[in-house]
């Protein structure tokens, strides 16, 4: 009977067919047949297993006519050895997919139904992170609102972004995004966001600095945590219309990243100004003005080196006095 090749089995009888027992079978077919008494058939022999092995597959048939083990032609094999591998493989293939299907919708249903005592959890690592949204996206049915702070976002996360968004956008999903207006001068962003907008998604930009927040279905949201490593995913529903509100409020505010005239240009270039100038008076360093404004700190250098020059001072200490000089002059009379 033809021996079993699955599983480790199958791959240490493959290991000595191509090397020991291999060399034997050649050996067979060149002297024409191997004779009882020969001493590779002794079970001391060392070539034993090898001999056991190329009978066990079939190899190598006793003919009592020639006197003798006679080699076979593996082609005449292969079918009843590698057919059935392969029938297992395509078997294997099915049940692992049915497996991740069946896995995939308890995963979904974990989600979306969290433990009543459990208004919120944390996700610590970046990886961990983006998984859990990824299927927290794939989940989504009605809308999905998202603030993005900080400028410009990564090639590689908007590449992850794209999609994750689009798969959401395609199913119909509602889509609102809000970015900060400093995002609207990357190439990067620009691309995505056309390819968003295309799809049917809401996009608007906003001159203050606000958190990152995503809502899912008005069911759930992920806001940072106390590191970049972390994220808090809330499901109480009262701190997730809260949070809503908060998002709403800032949209409102915000302009539409399709209009773009020089109006509006002017108007969002006054914005961040009005902002630089606040975070000046306000006494904030560069670092923490910078991720208000959403630029690098070296961005922003220059926009307090453009307030010097338009004040013709020398020295931040010069540009408070006169930003606080021209506001006096500015406020009416009491």
């Amino acid at each position: 009977m033809m021996a079993s090749m699955d599983g480790e089995g199958g791959t240490g009888r493959r290991t000595l067919l191509d090397a020991e027992a291999g060399q034997l079978f050649r050996d067979v077919v060149r002297e024409g047949v191997l004779r009882p008494d020969d001493e590779r058939l002794a079970e001391e022999h060392p070539a034993h297993a090898s001999v056991q092995l190329l009978v066990e597959l079939g190899l190598l048939r006793l003919d009592d006519e020639r006197g003798g083990w006679l080699p076979v032609d593996p082609a005449t094999l292969q079918a009843g050895l590698v057919a059935p591998m392969g029938r297992q493989a395509v078997e294997l293939l099915a049940e692992s997919a049915a497996w991740a299907d069946t896995l995939s919708s308890l995963a979904s249903a974990f989600r979306r139904t969290p433990s009543s005592s459990a208004t919120h959890e944390e996700i610590r690592g970046l990886d961990a992170i983006n998984r859990f949204l990824e299927g927290a996206v794939d989940d989504a049915e009605e809308e999905l609102l998202t603030a993005q702070p900080a400028g410009p976002r990564r090639a590689q996360a908007l590449a992850i972004a794209s999609s994750r968004d689009l798969r959401a956008l395609e199913r119909g999903v509602r889509m609102r995004t809000l970015y900060q207006h400093t995002a609207r001068r990357s190439r990067s962003m620009r691309d995505y966001v056309d390819v968003m907008r295309q799809k049917g998604a809401e996009i608007r930009t906003l001159d203050e600095f606000f958190n990152r927040l995503i809502v899912i279905d008005r069911r759930l949201a992920m806001i940072p945590g106390e590191t970049t490593q972390t994220a808090v995913i809330i499901h109480d529903r009262w701190l997730v219309e809260y949070l809503i509100d908060v998002f709403e409020r800032s949209w409102e505010r915000g302009r539409d990243y399709d209009k773009t005239t020089r109006t509006t240009e002017s108007e969002i270039a006054a914005e961040i100004r009005q902002l630089t100038v606040r975070m000046l008076t306000e006494g904030h360093s560069d670092s923490a003005s910078a991720k208000r404004v959403g630029v690098s700190t070296r961005t922003y250098a220059s926009y307090v080196a453009a307030l010097k020059e338009e004040y013709g001072v020398q020295t931040r200490f010069q540009l408070g006095l006169a930003m606080g000089q021209k506001d006096t002059e500015s406020a009416p009379d009491n």
